[in-house]
C-alpha cells in the first residue's frame, strides 16, 4: 500500500515539475526563433524543399544516374516550374486579390441593405426584432481592416517569391547541399545521442516528416486543382483566389481546411448567399473526399496523437514560430511521441 502511495506521489512530482520546465523551454524556443527568425526560416524552407525533392532524386538514381546529376536535374526542373508559376499563377492571384479588395465596399453595402430589408420584414410580420445593425457594423469593420492588408500582403509575398533573389538563391543553394550532404550531417548529429535513442529517433523523424509534408502538399494541390474548375463552372467570383485560399489553408493540419472554407464562405455571403451556399457545399464535399478517401491512404494515423493534443500542439507551434510553427508542430510532436514509445518498449522487446 505504501509502495503504491509513494509511486503516486512520485508521478505527481514528476508531472508537476515537468509543466514549468516545458513552459520555460517553450518560452526559450520562442525567443530564439524570433531572434534568429530570418536564417531559421530560410533553413527550414530549404530543409522542407530538400525533403520533398529527395523523392524525384531517388527516382532518377534508380535509373542509374549519379546523385549529383540527379540533384542538379531536379533542382533545375524545380526552378523552371517556380518561374512558370511565378509568371502565370502568382500575378493572377495578386490581381484577383486587388480586385476583391476593391469589391468589398460594394459587397458590404449590399449586405447592409439585405439586413435592413430583413428587419423591415420582421417589423411587418411583428416578429421578434433582433438588432443586427451592431453585428453588421462590427463585421464590416473587421472585414474592411483585414482586406486593407490583403493587397499589401499579397504583393509582399509575391515580391519575396519573385524579387528577393538573395533569399531564393540561399534556399536553392542550401537545398542543393542538403540533398548532397544532408545524410552525412544528419548521421553526425544523431551519433551524438545515446545509442538507445539514436535509431528510434531517426526512424520516427523520417516516418513523420515523410507522411506529413508529402501528404499535406498533395492534399493541398488536390483541393486547388479540383475546386478551381468547380468554382468556374458555378460562376463563383474570384474562383482561383478562393480555391488557392482553401488549398493553402489545407497546409495547416486538422483545422486549416475548415477555417479556409469558413472564411471564404462568409466573405462570399456578403455578395450572394446562394453562391456562398454552393461554394460551401462543393468545398465541404471535396474536403470529405480528401479526408475519407485520400488522406487515410497518404497519411494514415501516423502521429497517434489525440485530437485534443493536436489542437494544443498547433497552438504552441503558432505561438513559437507563427505559420511555420503550425506546419512543423504536428510532425515534431509525432516524432517525439514515436521516439518515446519506441524507447519505452525496448526493454519489453529485449525480455521477449
Amino acid at each position: 500500500m505504501r509502495m503504491r502511495h509513494w509511486a503516486s506521489l512520485k508521478n505527481l512530482l514528476i508531472y508537476g515539475l515537468s509543466a514549468p520546465i516545458i513552459a520555460l523551454n517553450i518560452g526559450l524556443l520562442s525567443f530564439v526563433f524570433h531572434y534568429f527568425r530570418h536564417p531559421l526560416t530560410i533553413l527550414s524552407i530549404a530543409a522542407i524543399l530538400a525533403f520533398l525533392l529527395n523523392y524525384p532524386v531517388r527516382f532518377l538514381e534508380s535509373a542509374r544516374i549519379s546523385r549529383q546529376w540527379a540533384v542538379t536535374i531536379v533542382l533545375l526542373l524545380t526552378l523552371a516550374l517556380m518561374i512558370l508559376i511565378g509568371i502565370t499563377l502568382v500575378p493572377l492571384a495578386i490581381n484577383q486579390t486587388i480586385q476583391l479588395s476593391d469589391k468589398i465596399p460594394d459587397w458590404l453595402n449590399s449586405f447592409q441593405e439585405k439586413l435592413e430589408q430583413l428587419e423591415a420584414f420582421a417589423k411587418r410580420r411583428r416578429l421578434p426584432l433582433i438588432n443586427l445593425q451592431i453585428l453588421a457594423n462590427q463585421t464590416n469593420a473587421s472585414i474592411e481592416n483585414l482586406l486593407k492588408e490583403l493587397p499589401l500582403g499579397a504583393v509582399g509575398f509575391a515580391g519575396t517569391l519573385l524579387s528577393s533573389l538573395v533569399n531564393t538563391i540561399l534556399v536553392v543553394v542550401l537545398a542543393f547541399y542538403m540533398l548532397l550532404y544532408g545524410d552525412r550531417v544528419w548521421f553526425g548529429l544523431v551519433n551524438l545521442l545515446p545509442e538507445k535513442i539514436r535509431v528510434p529517433l531517426s526512424q520516427s523523424l523520417r516516418l513523420n516528416f515523410h507522411y506529413f509534408f508529402l501528404s499535406q502538399f498533395l492534399l493541398a494541390l488536390f483541393m486547388v486543382t479540383t475546386l478551381t474548375p468547380i468554382f468556374l463552372i458555378i460562376k463563383i467570383p474570384f474562383a482561383f483566389l478562393f480555391a488557392v485560399v482553401i488549398g493553402i489553408s489545407q497546409l495547416i493540419p486538422f483545422i486549416g481546411a475548415t477555417l479556409g472554407i469558413g472564411f471564404v464562405t462568409i466573405l462570399l455571403l456578403l455578395q450572394n448567399w446562394w453562391l456562398a451556399i454552393q461554394l460551401a457545399f462543393f468545398s465541404i464535399f471535396m474536403q470529405q473526399v480528401k479526408d475519407n478517401l485520400l488522406a487515410p491512404k497518404l497519411m494514415g494515423n501516423f502521429t497517434g496523437l489525440n485530437p485534443i493534443w493536436i489542437f494544443v500542439v498547433i497552438l504552441v507551434g503558432f505561438e513559437i514560430a507563427g505559420l511555420l510553427g503550425t506546419l512543423v508542430a504536428i510532425p515534431i510532436a509525432g516524432t517525439i511521441k514515436g521516439t518515446f514509445d519506441a524507447v519505452k518498449n525496448q526493454p519489453r522487446v529485449a525480455r521477449e
